[in-house]
């Protein structure tokens, strides 16, 4: 089988699933062509074009199935080279443009956001990450295209795309019990780890609230403060690192090595997100022994227990964080996260892939 694999803005997980997929389904014969993760407004409106200018050989080829990214104008991209229209047509959504949190800085990406349904509309198969992606994407394009100047019968053909999608989250490479028992013995139970993005739809003024307040309370805590740092950061970091100064044990982008020896030691991993759409960076930490503590929005409910979230105000992340670093019988067991791991959904791929004999 052929395919060929689009990825038009390859972000960190959107390389992370292209590879991992690549991996764990060695069978299929695979092209992959992808564009850097930058200008992301010339990116989302210019991939065919770029595809067709640099790549226009791998794109004459014949294949069986084309899997997209949700970044990739698909609809555009089959009318430059038809013959793609022939393929099995898969739009894989790691995220969706309509659930953005507003910002005051953000001018609204209406193309951004007509490039992701046009995608989902001239594909044969739609997948989402979570169920919550999927909902956010439809509830958000209907209140979209009621701005538009006629007033279109969107409802019907939005809900049978909602009915006709699939949900497959990207699974976390496989850990074995071993190296997890490994990660827990090795935990630091008071060591908090942050590494999300740091922008503004992470919500870190929430984060950095509740520790502050931590501290002044004298709650004995490490901070891990990792994650993909960008040039222009929220204020919010160059206060925190002065003011919890004394609690940091690592601070910015790490090293491969020197990030996974700091996941393997943390004790607990927040998540006080406006924005998140699965949360690999949660999950891996959770595998390798941390206990995982997230706002109960978003994609979160879906994926873990009560015990594990907190009701997304700063007085309930504190009560909770507070009570996991002062009293060790308040801490939840471990969680299980093989269920999120590969072994579990490559089958699920391997079908999605499957082409129906003619």
């Amino acid at each position: 089988m052929r395919v060929l694999l689009l990825s038009a803005y390859e972000a960190v997980s959107h390389r992370y699933w292209a590879q991992s997929l690549m991996a764990q389904l060695d069978e299929v014969s695979w092209t992959l062509l992808t564009l850097p993760p930058r200008h992301f407004a010339w990116r989302i409106r210019g991939n065919p074009l770029s595809w067709m200018l640099k790549e226009h050989d791998a794109l004459s080829q014949p294949y069986d199935v084309v899997l997209a990214t949700s970044m990739v104008d698909l609809a555009t991209l089959i009318g430059l080279f038809p013959h793609l229209g022939r393929a099995k047509k898969i739009v894989y959504f790691h995220e969706n443009q309509f659930a953005y949190p507003k910002s005051s800085d953000q001018i609204p990406q209406v193309e951004a956001k007509m490039v992701n349904l046009y995608t989902a509309l001239a594909a044969d198969s739609v997948v989402f990450n979570s169920a919550y992606n999927r909902d956010s994407f439809i509830d958000g394009a209907r209140a979209f295209l009621k701005k538009m100047p006629e007033n279109l019968p969107a409802a019907k053909p939005l809900e049978a795309l909602r009915e006709r999608s699939q949900v497959l989250p990207v699974p976390i490479s496989e850990c074995s019990t071993s190296r997890q028992q490994t990660a827990v013995q090795k935990t630091v139970p008071q060591r908090i780890v942050w590494n999300h993005r740091w922008e503004y739809d992470k919500n870190p003024d929430d984060f950095f609230a509740v520790l502050f307040a931590l501290s002044d309370a004298g709650v004995a805590f490490e901070l891990a403060v990792l994650g993909q740092r960008f040039r222009q950061a929220p204020a919010i970091f160059d206060e925190a690192e002065q003011r919890l100064a004394k609690h940091i044990v690592a601070w910015g982008p790490q090293p491969e090595e020197a990030y996974r020896e700091l996941l393997d030691s943390a004790g607990i991993v927040v998540s006080t997100t406006w924005h998140e759409f699965q949360g690999l960076a949660i999950m891996e930490t959770a595998q390798r022994g941390a206990l995982p503590l997230v706002p109960d929005r978003l994609c979160f409910p879906a994926l873990y227990p009560p015990g594990y979230r907190y009701d997304g105000t700063r007085e309930g992340l504190y009560e909770r964080l507070n009570a996991w670093l002062t009293n060790p019988a308040a801490r939840p067991v471990t969680l299980d996260t093989s269920v999120w791991e590969w072994p579990a959904w490559r089958e699920a791929y391997r079908q999605l892939l499957s082409v129906e004999p003619v």
